[in-house]
């Protein structure tokens, strides 16, 4: 999506004429959702869990059935896979999270694997219909204008394209610059209510994620831009930035990981050519400490993100690097990142995006983290063949760099044979020799341990 397109979109938000009605509570807000309707939900720490249970409350009282909930991860939305509303509720997920994923892995819910790039597209161009927005905003400004907050992502689009939307709007989001704009007189239902945006702190950092961390620090330099993603791994590289300069962000999500980094001046964006001194993000997520940073802050915009997660977009930056997380990879670079075998644990995301941008920007490095075992070291991350059933989310003709513990293997350009070798290298120890022996098999090639 250009500059052009953003404007448009944005604009035309505020050409709907609509009969506007305040709600008195959140069962009176959802009342409008109908039978058959499919429903936006706004995501991640902007989840409007307040409604939700609203809307629980609603489809089962009026025996409404077969509302279709789309949604990437969502945060305290465990209602909506409540036994009490199957057959009135089916989630139609874009991501897993705690909330969906054992409903997903035993048919309750459905998981759709796409980049999160097309999600956009797939409601502009009218693919998948949205009947009903669901959102949390902040309050309206001195000219009538609230802000999607800390969530951009495809909100912006569901928005753009639903018929009726549903707001909460909520004085403890904070307003953000950048796409997420609505006006107060485009929402058809207004429900105000203060409630608590969630938080995620700080993962916990042991010896295996900063040894991770550590190692992809060794292939960031000085005037990079970055993506990178939320927990340990992400949080374990910046924590070895300190002493690089001029770092800039261009990236789906950040967390409180690169305040201590924006505190000291490392990441300043002053040598972006795409939206330079300023960090640009689809969402955040994280404390209250970076809701208070994002709030009003110019240095920060959040933007739609089929723009930010635009190939063409990213691989503009130079020197762009992005570092993203596995599940699985095999000897011949394929990454699984949505699944554990046929178990769907996440989703497609960014990754992608991110990777095959990355590769195509001047300088750029696309890094795939992961710790070399799971189990408690009782399985080996890096196997000879994916398990049955593993989605491939970043090809092997895509893959790049990959990091673990051990360290870090470059299989850009590298042959099959090549890359067994390199990926053993960086395995865990306890499990060389029986990847060699499986690599002999399986692939026909040879490794001396």
């Amino acid at each position: 999506m250009n500059q052009e397109s953003r404007t448009r979109n944005k604009l035309n938000i505020c050409t709907r004429h609509i009969q506007q009605r305040v709600a008195i509570n959140a069962f009176d807000a959802v009342r409008d959702i109908k039978s058959g309707d499919a429903v936006w939900c706004h995501s991640m720490a902007a989840t409007p869990y307040i409604l939700l249970q609203g809307l629980v409350e609603h489809v089962v009282e009026n025996n409404i059935k077969d509302v279709t909930v789309l949604q990437l991860h969502t945060e305290r939305s465990e209602m909506l896979v409540d036994k009490s509303v199957e057959g009135r509720i089916r989630n139609r997920c874009y991501f897993a999270s705690n909330a969906t994923r054992e409903a997903i892995n035993s048919g309750r819910a459905d998981y759709v694997p796409i980049f999160l790039s097309e999600i956009p597209k797939m409601f502009r161009r009218g693919e998948q219909p949205v009947d009903v927005a669901v959102i949390q905003v902040s309050p309206p400004d001195a000219h009538g204008v609230c802000s999607l907050g800390v969530s951009v992502e495809a909100t912006l689009a569901a928005i753009s394209v639903a018929k009726f939307i549903i707001a909460q709007v909520n004085p403890n989001m904070p307003r953000t610059h950048g796409d997420g704009f609505i006006a107060i007189r485009d929402i058809d239902v207004i429900f105000e209510c203060e409630s608590e945006i969630p938080d995620h702190p700080p993962a916990e950092l042991d010896d295996i994620t900063l040894k991770i961390g550590e190692n992809i620090a060794s292939v960031i330099r000085d005037g990079d831009c970055l993506q990178m993603g939320i927990g340990a791994i992400p949080d374990a590289a910046l924590n070895y930035l300190n002493n690089h300069k001029d770092l800039g962000i261009h990236t789906e999500m950040f967390s409180d990981g690169v305040l201590p980094l924006i505190e000291n001046g490392v990441i300043n964006c002053a040598k972006k050519k795409q939206h330079a001194h300023q960090i640009v993000s689809g969402f955040v997520i994280g404390t209250r400490k970076l809701y208070d940073f994002v709030h009003d802050n110019p240095m920060v915009e959040l933007v739609d993100i089929e723009y930010v997660n635009d190939t063409g977009v990213i691989a503009k930056h130079d020197n762009m690097v992005s570092i993203n997380s596995a599940l699985q990879i095999d000897l011949s670079g394929q990454i699984c990142a949505d699944s554990m075998g046929s178990t769907i644990y996440s989703g497609v995301g960014g990754q992608m995006d991110f990777v095959r941008g990355a590769s195509l920007s001047k300088g750029g490095r696309g890094i795939i983290a992961l710790p070399a075992t799971a189990r408690n070291g009782s399985v080996s991350r890096i196997s000879c063949l994916l398990n049955p059933g593993a989605g491939v989310v970043t090809t092997r003709a895509h893959a790049h760099l990959i990091a673990t513990e051990y360290g870090i293997a470059d299989l850009r350009g590298k042959s099959i044979r090549e890359r067994v070798s390199a990926l053993i290298n960086i395995a865990a120890p306890q499990f060389r020799e029986s990847l060699a022996k499986e690599a002999q098999e399986y692939w026909h090639v040879t490794v001396k341990i």
